[in-house]
């Protein structure tokens, strides 16, 4: 049994043959783009950190491959302990050079010159001095060297740094098309939103004014909201509109649809062989334990799909390890099993103060009700009031280990029924059904909310089996 979730093989042959998110028919929509539009251009692929765009270019980039088309795979994080991303760039170049050595010494030499020019050194002398002051009347009163000739060196200066510029990108652009049999060369960059931010501002400058040029596309796989941060910390100001910033670099700007999670719920069930635990012949011999398995996925098809993909599989690999703390015969009580693992990941603070019995009953039901509330409909209602039963319950056994009494019913002196103590906000009547019903009264009567938590954080021995 896997206990954490590899990276998906890719077959060079039939690369989405493992995809379980059925993508495909997008890549090959991106394919046609670039087949429409092949001078080059800068394609933005935004999507949500941990929607498997990593997983999804892989894929595509082999797909092209199999199309002809040459291609370069950039994870921008792994490259951002250089300075300048213009090295990186040209030497990631190398990979497609097959042809000829000229020409791509040709484009060495003059990234080399564009390197010197565009120095952060020089760029800060020259800053330097036009904007600080006491450099500038340092520069006047030199009298070895007039203001006129220091103005008149920049000027040389910067006709060589447009020239350079411009000799990089005609030797670039002679060197792709030499190399790329017909077709732009795709040059797909990863993990730019992970990157230093200084390091991501300065790689789509270089993209922007030094490889904006035919026969390139470069494809940004990127989370648009994250980048957008980073472009804010490096002007230091939240005022910037940066989406009209990011426009001045991206010429297409594509969003992988949104997977259909069901598919990817049952996917992650099968892949950790949740069966081996629920459907085992221990297991089955235990009547009130057969609807163990529906319960969990039906909870996680509410909760666990509304996260991430990256989110779902790290869910499901940690709520699978700490099944291994049980034994075959042990209650799981799958829907607030599921909600427990569920807030250890998006609101582990609530989680820890579950753990540490500091709040009230009060709180412990306004938090829960500020978590689900979104996920209340007609359909729902009753499997939420359930959790919430089973949660209070629980938590009330739990904090009230030592004293008698319950912070939750109360049994009427005048008539024979008992009255709740707290106010539900999902359905009082439902809460009162699930509180005073058989099985939680007898069956989990004494059932403490650290049975479970215990569990999810890891603190009962793990069985082999």
């Amino acid at each position: 049994m896997a206990f954490r979730h590899h990276d998906l093989e890719i077959p060079k042959e039939t690369p989405f043959a493992n995809c379980k998110l059925d993508r495909e028919k997008y890549a090959r929509t991106l394919t046609s783009v670039i087949e429409n539009y092949p001078d080059g251009f800068v394609l933005a692929i935004n999507n949500k950190w941990g929607t498997g765009k990593t997983t999804f270019v892989k894929m595509w980039e082999q797909m092209l491959i199999n199309n002809d088309f040459k291609t370069i795979y950039f994870n921008a994080w792994e490259n951002d302990f250089e300075d300048n991303p213009l090295t990186a760039f040209v030497g990631e170049l190398q990979i497609i050079n097959k042809k000829g050595k000229d020409k791509f010494n040709k484009v060495v030499k003059n990234a080399a010159l564009i390197s010197k020019n565009v120095a952060p050194a020089v760029l800060k002398a020259f800053l330097n001095k036009y904007i600080d002051s006491e450099t500038l009347v340092e520069g006047i009163s030199d009298t070895s060297k007039s203001f006129l000739e220091i103005y008149e060196d920049d000027i040389k200066e910067y006709s060589k740094r447009k020239e350079s510029i411009s000799e990089f990108k005609k030797s670039l652009s002679e060197y792709v098309a030499n190399e790329s049999n017909g077709k732009p060369l795709i040059f797909i960059i990863d993990e730019l939103d992970r990157c230093r931010p200084n390091y991501a501002v300065l790689l789509l400058e270089q993209i922007k004014h030094f490889f904006s040029v035919p026969n390139i596309v470069f494809v940004l796989s990127i989370d648009k909201t994250q980048l957008g941060n980073a472009i804010c910390g490096v002007y230091g100001s939240e005022k910037i509109d940066t989406n009209e910033y990011l426009r001045r670099f991206i010429d297409i700007e594509y969003s992988v649809p949104d997977p259909d999670k069901e598919k990817f719920i049952y996917y992650l069930y099968d892949y950790f062989d949740y069966d081996s635990f629920f459907r085992s012949a221990e297991r089955n011999k235990y009547p009130e334990l057969q609807y163990d398995r529906e319960n969990f996925i039906a909870t996680s098809k509410i909760l666990i799909n509304s996260l991430t993909l990256r989110q779902q599989e790290k869910i499901f690999a940690h709520t699978r390890l700490a099944l291994r703390t049980l034994n075959h015969n042990n209650y799981l009580l799958p829907t607030i099993f599921v909600f427990l693992a569920y807030i250890r990941n998006i609101n582990p603070n609530y989680c820890l103060s579950l753990s540490s019995k500091s709040l009230t009953i009060k709180e412990v039901q306004e938090e829960f009700y500020q978590t689900v509330k979104s996920f209340i409909t007609d359909d729902t209602k009753r499997l939420f009031a359930e959790i919430e039963a089973y949660l209070l319950k629980f938590y009330d056994n739990y904090k009230s280990e030592y004293r008698r009494g319950s912070d939750l019913l109360v049994r009427s002196t005048t008539e024979n029924k008992y009255i709740l103590k707290v106010e539900s906000k999902i359905d009082n009547d439902l809460l009162l059904t699930m509180l005073t019903s058989d099985s939680i009264n007898y069956n989990y009567s004494d059932l403490k909310l650290s049975y479970l938590l215990n569990k999810l954080n890891l603190l009962d021995d793990i069985k082999i089996n």
